[in-house]
């Protein structure tokens, strides 16, 4: 059987929705290509490339008209807010189909130590790195969206060891790895899809932590947690959900513990802001990309002004 490649060109920023589409739609994953390459094994940083390339592939098979109909209305969709390149296509034999995916996924690096690897690819440690090991055909936060980044990037600032860590939204489990990786005892994932619930799953065990991560299908109020029981939480969602969510999220974390909030653009920011100022939850710090903000918070005991 042959194979349809479809590739499009984007800014990072919305890699993530491009990714839901072609994930939706395609065969197997979805690919992210920086067209910038780097060798972190060489001490290199990657630079933030203009554009990324988000790749897929479609069985040539009776179904492929109707999936390559639904990603070409996606993605005008998504080109009404951002300049996106056309699709590009190009016919793949089926001997050729794994060896052009694993193409396009290298190593890289994320904030001072993390390094994200996808599993056939090999990675020389050096001293510090906190490898983490992901399958990108499941490529549901790969690193590559600001907000992820962001969000490692202040996680890295904040575990030290011993910590419990509840990550609201973890769709592939990449913070919830990267916080048992930095030291953190155990962590409790939370998340709505019960697709990204098995990849998150599976992604710990690539990463031979599973026994440290717990990831639960559904949302608050349903899914009771303790309050008070969480050093630190971390939600990389919506900011409306980070707003709808803020006395569950604030509940769950002891008093002076730390949250780490992202997905909020920084339009929405002051909104985000007022609302956990009432759950009494001060901002400390706020990482701004494009954009995009992440916050690091505190939770204090709040008395009225």
């Amino acid at each position: 059987m042959k194979w349809l490649e479809l590739s499009v060109e984007a800014p990072p920023e919305y890699v993530e929705p491009l990714t839901h589409i072609f994930y939706r739609y395609g065969e197997g994953g979805v690919a992210i290509e920086s067209p910038a390459e780097f060798n972190p094994d060489e001490g290199e940083t990657p630079p933030v490339p203009a554009t990324v390339k988000v790749v897929t592939f479609i069985p040539l098979d009776e179904s492929a008209r109707e999936r390559r109909s639904n990603i070409d209305v996606a993605v005008k969709l998504v080109a009404h807010f951002a300049q996106i390149s056309e699709i590009k296509e190009r016919e793949v034999e089926e001997e050729d189909w794994e060896s052009n995916w694993k193409e396009h996924f290298h190593p890289i690096r994320v904030g001072s130590n993390l390094v994200i690897c996808p599993t056939w690819r090999t990675h020389k440690v050096t001293d510090g790195d906190v490898l983490i090991k992901l399958d990108p055909g499941m490529a549901f936060g790969t690193g590559h969206h600001p907000t992820t980044r962001m969000c490692m990037e202040l996680l890295e600032t904040l575990i030290s060891g011993g910590e419990k860590v509840i990550d609201v939204g973890c769709g592939s489990g990449i913070l919830a790895i990267s916080a048992v990786k930095l030291g953190a005892q155990e962590v409790l994932g939370v998340e709505t899809e019960e697709r990204s619930v098995g990849i998150a799953l599976e992604n710990c065990e690539l990463n031979d932590i599973s026994s440290q991560v717990t990831v639960l299908n559904g949302s608050f109020p349903e899914i009771e947690v303790e309050k008070s029981a969480y050093d630190v939480a971390v939600a990389n969602i919506a900011a409306k959900v980070i707003v709808d969510l803020s006395e569950y999220i604030s509940s769950a974390v002891v008093d002076g513990g730390k949250l780490v909030l992202s997905g909020i653009l920084e339009s929405s920011l002051d909104d985000v802001e007022k609302c956990y100022l009432m759950q009494g939850v001060r901002f400390d710090k706020i990482l701004v990309d494009g954009d995009w903000t992440a916050v690091l918070a505190t939770k204090t005991i709040y008395t009225d002004p």
